[in-house]
């Protein structure tokens, strides 16, 4: 078996497997592209299960080197290209990569880097000290892929971070074959679809749910060079016309709050699909208001890669997806908040180093560290991280429940709010907020969430809220919540 072959299995010739900018390369030039990269890395040097590290913007020349690189026999690891030289240390001594491959502008800051590692991996991109990608390719011959255990190691993703250190996650062969299954029994994915995600590649939920997806169907895949915001979601949209589109929910939000989204309602986008982070009522009804169709919530891991439950009602309460598992502990009460086991083909087989970690797998089982509650009718509510389920005045609190009850009372007047638990002089737990107004609503922010915390029952009405100008956040742009604590005690201090 081998992941990359498998993804390429399906496309027909002639059908456009990547559009990026103005370049449109089929799925017959792409397994073809991807041949020629695995000999390229074979005449590299690159051995079976060595590393390679893939820091670039997305493009199909990415794609082309990923996918190469398994071809070959290869694990490859996509990280953020937007990592600073300090910031991809770590990582690249970490998975002891043995080739880093990047675009030509950046081959002399990582030729820099490299030389001081242990191991000293070898660049790849060009450039007098590189080692040149292109004349390494024209003098490729194309290679049949290499044969591997469905268990052998294909690819890593880095965890985003958001409690602590990124641990590397380690995916198997296996992972591409069930990929496109929410995509197909959730939103009706065909070869005819155009899927587009705002996410980069380097991130689980884009590699999963729209890269590998997209072609396990045969589909087109619309990758971006550029960072998204808004408006660069509007610009994509008007130019590649997808029929699928993958987001967040602060980008969704922020579609709502410049009117991208309702212009994005007669753009023939059969489905919106939101994950990375919990997505609020407010942002849910919003969307469906402007855009007459109904957002697809889904939740996910970098242990997953992709999606294993969703929600699309405004409950919010969710399902497993297509071929998604779920156990429970019989130990904890069903009325009791508490984390979950998953499994399907996607899911990792463990973490690089990280023998502490472990305890979350249990053959072919992943434990996410998120807790849920269970309801009659089978359905889960999303709780929070273990760290943010509280007991307050003896009865549990999730900070997210705090948080999505005070979003939707504030509506548009807010850009962002995280609540976080902390201890209280008196050695009792409490919550404290951290917010951030929408330029120019502070005045008004301030008073709705007043309001809003009076609203709230007792045990879950924050003791502190501290105004800030920005949360911190990953480079995944996802809420950094180890953070928080260390946060509300800075602006504590201050008060005082």
């Amino acid at each position: 078996m081998n992941a990359a072959e498998i993804l390429l299995s399906a496309g027909a010739d002639a059908a456009i497997a990547i559009e990026c900018g103005e370049r449109r390369v089929s799925y017959a030039e792409l397994r073809d592209r991807v041949r020629r990269a695995a000999g390229a890395w074979q005449a590299l040097g690159l051995a079976p299960g060595e590393r390679v590290v893939v820091f670039a913007p997305d493009s199909d020349d990415w794609v082309e080197a990923y996918l190469g690189a398994i071809w070959a026999g290869g694990v490859v690891i996509g990280v953020n290209p937007r990592l600073s030289m300090t910031e991809l240390t770590p990582i690249l001594k970490e998975c002891e990569a043995r080739f880093v491959w990047c675009e030509p502008a950046q081959a002399g800051e990582l030729q820099g880097l490299v030389a001081t590692l242990p191991g000293a991996p070898a660049v790849v991109g060009g450039g007098v000290a590189a080692r040149d990608w292109a004349q390494a390719l024209a003098g490729a011959e194309g290679l049949e892929p290499m044969q591997l255990d469905a268990e052998a190691p294909a690819l890593w993703i880095g965890t985003s971070g958001t409690t602590g250190t990124p641990k590397g996650v380690i995916h198997v062969q296996r992972v591409v074959a069930n990929a496109h299954s929410f995509a197909c029994s959730l939103a009706g994915l065909t070869s005819a679809d155009r899927l587009y995600a705002s996410s980069k590649l380097f991130f689980a939920y884009a590699l999963g749910n729209s890269l590998f997806a997209g072609l396990r169907a045969g589909a087109t895949v619309i990758l971006d060079r550029e960072w998204p915001t808004a408006e660069r979601v509007e610009e994509m949209v008007a130019k590649h016309r997808p029929t699928l589109l993958f987001s967040v929910p602060t980008l969704y939000n922020k579609m709502l709050q410049t009117g991208v989204a309702a212009r994005l309602a007669e753009r023939g986008i059969r489905h919106f699909v939101s994950a990375g982070e919990a997505l609020p009522l407010a942002i849910r009804q919003g969307w469906r208001e402007q855009t007459g169709c109904s957002l697809i919530s889904g939740y996910g891991t970098s242990e997953t890669l992709c999606l294993m439950l969703y929600s699309d009602d405004d409950s919010g309460l969710m399902r497993p997806t297509p071929l998604t598992e779920v156990r429970f502990n019989p130990d904890v009460d069903a009325d009791l908040p508490q984390r979950i086991w998953v499994r399907h083909t996607t899911v990792a087989v463990g973490y690089w180093k990280r023998p502490e970690a472990q305890v979350d797998f249990d053959n072919g089982w992943f434990s996410p560290g998120d807790m849920f509650l269970r309801h009659a009718d089978g359905r889960l509510e999303y709780a929070g991280r273990n760290d943010d389920m509280l007991k307050i005045a003896g009865q549990w609190v999730s900070t997210l429940w705090v948080e999505q009850a005070l979003a939707a009372h504030c509506g548009d007047t807010l850009q962002q709010i995280a609540a976080v638990g902390v201890d209280s002089a008196d050695g009792l737990t409490a919550l404290a907020v951290l917010v951030v107004a929408a330029p120019g609503r502070w005045a008004e922010a301030r008073q709705r969430v007043e309001d809003g915390i009076a609203a709230l029952p007792g045990h879950r009405r924050p003791r502190w809220v501290h105004w800030v100008d920005a949360l911190p956040l990953t480079p995944t742009g996802k809420l950094q919540r180890g953070r928080l604590r260390a946060l509300h005690e800075r602006h504590a201090a201050a008060a005082a």
